[in-house]
């Protein structure tokens, strides 16, 4: 369709040519569930087939993203693309709220189904010193009559999840400054901003990481902890990962505005990474209050 557009003229509907960029995404995508899969159950070799993963997926979105930044830098962007894109990014996100559900969906039948299903009288035959408890912390006075579970700590709000929430929150509201400064032109306050909100994303990971660390070494809290500890780390690893995700995804629009990319009328990238951003943000309230608090 390109083809015949006048040179230097935006066309009605821009098609790009077929890619391999997508295919490359879903194996390094394979290689990193594979990879996580195995190593969580004490493959050797799943570490490197990990990072191996991580590292085709990372070099294929690097690609991809300069092409579509070289297309819409070229001019060949038109406002049906920018409302196709803009759709796109909506149903994505709706897809993320979809799949962060399914895990708030585990823990709720978990807390308020099968622990005390568990521990009403029609089960007392099969596990008669089972009590019905959350979260279960320790052998005989809790969900693990059978000793299968070593006794751990549950993690409170306070401080490092709570210092989380601050960060996040903050950096919520550093975007949001920095979006109002891109729509009146003043570039160079965006990009202050910016690496502002990008530092507050780092540092989340940061704490996040000191947090697994003291969970694991000194609580005795791991992924083998029961229900507890498995829906723990998967919804706070998760949503880690969608922080890396934006941080990324940040600092990618912070580099194209500092190489002069946006205006004040059209800068969906800009918005795109804004609207994930929050949308982190909103999944870390809900975690921060089933989680860490109930």
């Amino acid at each position: 369709m390109s083809a015949t557009t006048p040179a230097g003229a935006t066309p009605y509907y821009y098609v790009p040519t077929p890619s391999r960029y997508p295919v490359q995404v879903a194996f390094g995508m394979l290689l990193v569930i594979f990879g996580a899969a195995e190593w969580i159950n004490g493959t050797g070799w799943a570490a490197y087939v990990l990072l191996a993963g991580v590292a085709i997926w990372l070099a294929t979105l690097f690609q991809w993203f300069r092409q579509a930044v070289s297309e819409s830098e070229g001019g060949l962007y038109s406002q049906r693309i920018d409302v196709s894109f803009r759709w796109s990014m909506s149903w994505f996100i709706f897809s993320e709220v979809m799949f962060f559900g399914a895990f708030f969906g585990a823990l709720y039948w978990a807390r308020v189904h099968s622990v005390p299903n568990l521990g009403d009288l029609d089960n007392q035959v099969l596990w008669p010193n089972f009590k019905a408890l959350w979260p279960a912390v320790g052998v005989a006075s809790t969900a693990s009559p059978a000793g299968t579970i070593d006794p751990f700590t549950p993690v409170g709000p306070w401080p490092l999840p709570t210092l989380n929430t601050a960060l996040l929150l903050t950096s919520g509201v550093t975007l949001t400054i920095a979006h109002h400064a891109l729509i009146a032109g003043k570039r160079a306050r965006t990009i202050a901003w910016m690496w502002i909100t990008v530092a507050l994303g780092i540092t989340f990971l940061c704490v996040q990481g000191y947090e697994y660390h003291h969970a694991y070494t000194e609580l005795n809290l791991k992924l083998s902890s029961g229900i507890y500890g498995s829906t723990f780390f998967m919804l706070t690893g998760f949503h880690g990962f969608h922080v890396f995700i934006g941080m990324l995804m940040l600092t990618f629009i912070t580099i194209r505005l500092m190489k002069g990319h946006f205006t004040p009328e059209r800068h969906f990238g800009f918005e795109g990474a804004a609207w994930y951003w929050h949308f982190v943000d909103v999944v870390w309230l809900g975690l921060y209050i089933l989680v860490y608090w109930l």
